[in-house]
């Protein structure tokens, strides 16, 4: 398991069908949030096809730029468009080979199936093999949801993670399987937030209120997000910070708080706490 410095996350999700707008990318969305939770920070989330050289180029320049994980999501099945891990095999230049844990765990899957009566019988078809041909050195990570195991697999100091499309496998394996080794690189880093609801103001006159308020609290970092367009005067304001004492963080954040509340309430305008 390599421990990187670098305590940074980027996310390549895998699917024709996020390119097209079939299906909305809700595995981005919660992983980033998990991983943020967790006190590291998610640097790029990149979209990618059913094709194997896009998988490897994309791989490939998110191991140049050195994070302490690379995450893929989708393509881990057993159908034609499952190409995940023939990419990931380029990227790093190793073959592809039949992983005999991986094989187990899917031959289980295929008998616990049986067992419950979701299917008669089956057989170890060569559909049902791909999804246990692993790049050279790769573990393969229980899917106790699904019947493709998830991979872990260290490269060039970075580690390499391919979870299932589904977003109930990738949850629960990320959340068993991943999230104890990203705790373990975060250390005691927690990731702390809060969201002020604003009216009565427009976000180009709020523009100089954050700026104002970043610069003096240096550790918290502040987002507008307007509602609906700034005309409207109705704006969420985002305030986060990550520190290694739970206190220290939440004292940030009162802090700003606490100044930004004032500087919009001497311009009129109205404040209202949303989630602390």
């Amino acid at each position: 398991m390599i421990l990187s410095a670098t305590a940074h996350v980027e996310l390549i999700c895998i699917g024709n069908e996020l390119l097209i707008g079939k299906t909305l990318n809700t595995n981005a969305h919660w992983l980033a949030k998990r991983i943020t939770s967790l006190g590291l920070s998610v640097r790029r989330i990149i979209v990618v096809g059913d094709n194997v050289d896009e998988i490897a180029s994309a791989v490939r320049e998110s191991i140049q730029r050195s994070p302490a994980f690379i995450i893929t999501t989708g393509g881990l099945g057993p159908t034609f468009d499952d190409k995940t891990l023939e990419g990931v095999a380029k990227a790093i230049g190793r073959d592809l080979e039949e992983n005999k844990e991986a094989l187990e765990m899917i031959k289980r899957k295929y008998e616990q199936y049986v067992a419950e009566g979701r299917i008669k019988k089956f057989e170890m078809t060569e559909y049902r093999i791909k999804m246990a041909r692993l790049p050279k050195g790769a573990k393969p990570l229980p899917n106790p949801v699904g019947t493709a195991p998830g991979v872990l697999i260290e490269c060039e100091d970075v580690n390499l993670v391919m979870l299932p499309g589904v977003p109930q496998e990738m949850m629960v394996i990320f959340d068993e399987s991943i999230a104890p080794l990203l705790r373990k690189i975060a250390g005691n880093k927690v990731f702390y937030e809060a969201s002020l609801d604003i009216r009565g103001i427009s976000e180009s006159e709020l523009a100089p209120l954050i700026d104002r308020v970043m610069n003096e609290n240096p550790y918290v970092y502040i987002k507008s997000h307007p509602k609906i367009s700034e005309k409207t005067h109705h704006i969420e304001l985002h305030l986060s910070t990550t520190s290694d004492n739970q206190d220290v963080a939440r004292q940030r954040i009162e802090r700003a708080i606490m100044q930004i509340s004032e500087l919009i309430s001497e311009r009129g305008g109205k404040i209202q706490p949303t989630q602390i």
